[in-house]
């Protein structure tokens, strides 16, 4: 199946729905890692920055959990650089949980792929079905020196820096943004000013 490109960061809450997700479209995806996020400033800066840049999306799961994150992103990011895609209730358990959430609800990651392209095509999002042509890899950070290199770690922490992104990001969240953000040309030749 081609994935659909979409140009903001998708906020979700954990890493099962980004799993979900990224197998659907490609784009910039974020977990607030449940609650976490109400504690994490550094994280929330960065939605912020994120949704100044390019817009973001919202995409909680529907229980009570998921409407108080999305209230607190919303509480602190400006309105009109939130779109907030919301999925049905449908009830059942998701297929790794021995038992069903307290409401009862299948967030994210429980939900078809089906009904994760009609919430999303429901709020209007710009989506473009593409196949990505020649995107950033890890062998290419490998080759750069931004992993599995013994300079790695201070590498990868100056290329954060000069993309303004933040020290937390993994090797494969950094991949994604970069892939996102710009084109391999672009890339490389930022890559030679590092």
């Amino acid at each position: 199946m081609e994935k659909i490109h979409i140009k903001q960061a998708v906020i979700v809450e954990g890493k099962y729905d980004k799993i979900k997700l990224s197998n659907l479209i490609d784009a910039f995806i974020i977990e607030t890692n449940g609650f976490g996020i109400f504690k994490d400033k550094e994280k929330l800066s960065f939605i912020k920055k994120l949704a100044d840049e390019r817009g973001i999306i919202i995409l909680t799961d529907s229980d009570h959990a998921g409407f108080m994150i999305r209230g607190y992103l919303t509480s602190a990011i400006p309105k009109e650089k939130i779109t907030n895609v919301y999925i049905p209730d449908v009830f059942g358990k998701e297929k790794r949980k021995s038992q069903a959430s307290k409401e009862g609800k299948l967030g994210v990651e429980g939900m078809s792929k089906e009904i994760l392209l009609e919430a999303l095509s429901k709020a209007d999002i710009n989506c473009e079905s593409i196949e990505k042509t020649d995107p950033i890899t890890n062998y290419d950070l490998f080759e750069l020196g931004f992993s599995g290199t013994p300079n790695a770690k201070q590498n990868k922490k100056k290329l954060l820096k000069k993309l303004e992104l933040p020290e937390f990001l993994s090797s494969s969240s950094l991949l994604s943004c970069i892939n996102n953000m710009m084109t391999r040309e672009e890339f490389f030749k930022l890559t030679k000013k590092l």
